[in-house]
């Protein structure tokens, strides 16, 4: 393929650098678009202009396949607002409070909270935090351990789940390259089998009941821990963020969670089984819709329940399941933005000129370990992994396929250093509402809980070097046994540090 040369890395770089100096992703990839299509007309700025509009960003909305996606989004979003604004999860979380009596009971159930919410980063920390951040203050376990607990099921899970509006977001991205590359691969298919290859999120999501239950706290979480042991809530310097609000609902029922969820995926399992679903590659027209009405049936059970319950009246309801779906703006503006750049960047010949500098110096199987690190470094500066995902996947797949490169690992490379910065950046979204929901002080919680997402870091970096080589999805059973020995490794010090300080003290 021809490419533009040198000039072909402004428009992705433009972006990035611009996302690190704005933390504004729409601001990032529009001028990277602009850019990039600037350079296409010849440096005429208000054709290019024009073209970014008509020929780049139209052309992405009018798209039946785009349309769709932006369609789903809204379902998605106005639901989850109904999720979160329901009380169901605090509902649930509270029915088990009195079994927990124990300081791995707590975190271990903060854990399975942080699960079970999977269908709202965002909304784990304000709908978990809240609930059991006075549990842990009984057992005396710290509100940094809780922060890091939420923050380890929030985008770490999300990123797994292929029908939310995470799997979503990205499948839209892969779609695109595969239509550049006529890859006739369901993208639905190709993100389920990408998902064993998710190294970090996998095994931030695996850390936190190794953690509980063989009490392996470590580094600046040791001292919090300690700190709570003795009572003390906070360090004297602390300053915690306040704990978001409840909505103002009058208490509520488990089933308020369980049962909408329930209806979801019956409708969508029963939509989709006729044609093979889950075991067999479903047409992305057909999962799409399936999922749109799943999602429609699920809020209308929710709405009924809500009404029910008489947690607020049909008019609040519906104004919360609409100002759901404006919140999927942003995401939707976002996901136009970054099928623009992704036409720019094929248009200009960006990853022909990355391979053609790479092919023959760099061997195929580093290839993975060297996404992780760039969409690491990108997503720890800008505090975005959306933006890395919109930035490195058009870059990365067409790489993978010309380098004869493991495309899958490539995937999920980008999406495992995009997920790194996600939960470990300061100025991501989700760090903060995860130091909001636990009432912690924020920078207390980005201090004890980034030795923990530095290990994970480090075994995935690992496991996409022996995935580039095998591209075996059993990587990570060899990636977890690591985990699993080095946190013994570490227990071990501990417990021999102990006993000598014991022997030295009597």
């Amino acid at each position: 393929m021809e490419h533009m040369g040198w000039l072909s890395l402004l428009p992705p770089i433009i972006a990035v650098l611009l996302a690190v100096i704005t933390k504004n992703v729409i601001i990032s990839l529009f001028s990277g678009v602009y850019v990039g299509v600037l350079m296409l007309v010849g440096g005429r700025p208000l054709e290019a202009t024009m073209q970014t509009i008509g020929e780049f960003m139209f052309s992405q909305v009018a798209d039946s396949y785009n349309a769709a996606v932006l369609v789903l989004l809204f379902f998605i979003g106005g639901f989850v607002a109904l999720m979160e604004k329901s009380g169901g999860g605090a509902a649930l979380a509270n029915s088990a409070t009195n079994l927990i009596n124990s300081k791995a009971k707590a975190q271990v159930s903060a854990w399975i909270g942080g699960i079970i919410i999977f269908f709202s980063d965002l909304g784990t920390p304000l709908i978990v935090g809240p609930v059991f951040e006075k549990i842990f203050d009984k057992v005396k376990v710290s509100r940094e351990k809780l922060a890091w607990i939420i923050d380890s099921t929030s985008s770490p899970v999300a990123v797994l789940i292929p029908f939310i509006g995470w799997g979503v977001y990205i499948m839209g991205l892969i779609k695109k390259e595969f239509d550049h590359l006529d890859i006739t691969t369901s993208e639905f298919s190709t993100l389920i089998h990408v998902i064993p290859f998710q190294f970090y999120a996998l095994l931030a999501v695996s850390m936190v009941p190794l953690v509980a239950l063989l009490k392996l706290d470590f580094g600046p979480m040791k001292s919090a821990e300690d700190r709570a042991s003795k009572g003390e809530l906070y360090w004297k310097t602390s300053k915690p963020l306040r704990k978001a609000e409840d909505g103002g609902l009058k208490p509520s029922k488990p089933v308020l969670i369980w049962l909408p969820l329930l209806i979801l995926f019956v409708t969508l399992f029963g939509l989709l089984a006729s044609k093979g679903f889950p075991f067999k590659p479903v047409e992305g027209s057909a999962f799409r819709v399936a999922l749109s009405t799943a999602y429609l049936f699920a809020a209308i059970s929710l709405i009924i329940l809500m009404i029910s319950y008489k947690l607020k009246t049909f008019n609040e309801i519906f104004e919360i399941y609409t100002g759901g779906m404006q919140k999927m703006v942003y995401v939707a503006v976002t996901l136009v933005l970054a099928w623009s750049l992704s036409k720019v960047i094929s248009e200009m010949g960006t990853a022909s000129y990355i391979v053609e500098l790479v092919k023959g110096n760099i061997p195929a199987f580093i290839i993975p370990a060297i996404l992780f690190l760039v969409g690491a470094g990108m997503s720890l500066a800008s505090g975005s992994s959306w933006g890395t995902f919109a930035i490195m996947l058009p870059i990365a797949i067409p790489m993978a396929v010309s380098l004869d490169a493991e495309l899958l690992v490539c995937i999920g490379a980008v999406l495992s250093g995009g997920i790194f910065g996600d939960h470990s950046s300061p100025i991501s979204d989700t760090t903060l509402l995860s130091s909001t929901g636990a009432g912690a002080d924020h920078i207390d919680h980005v201090k004890t809980q980034f030795p923990y997402a530095a290990v994970n870091a480090s075994i995935a970096l690992i496991g996409f070097v022996i995935a580039g080589l095998t591209g075996n999805p059993y990587t990570i059973i060899i990636l977890l046994a690591g985990l699993i020995a080095l946190m013994l490794f570490l227990g071990k010090r501990k417990a021999s540090k102990l006993q000598h300080s014991q022997e030295l003290n009597s």
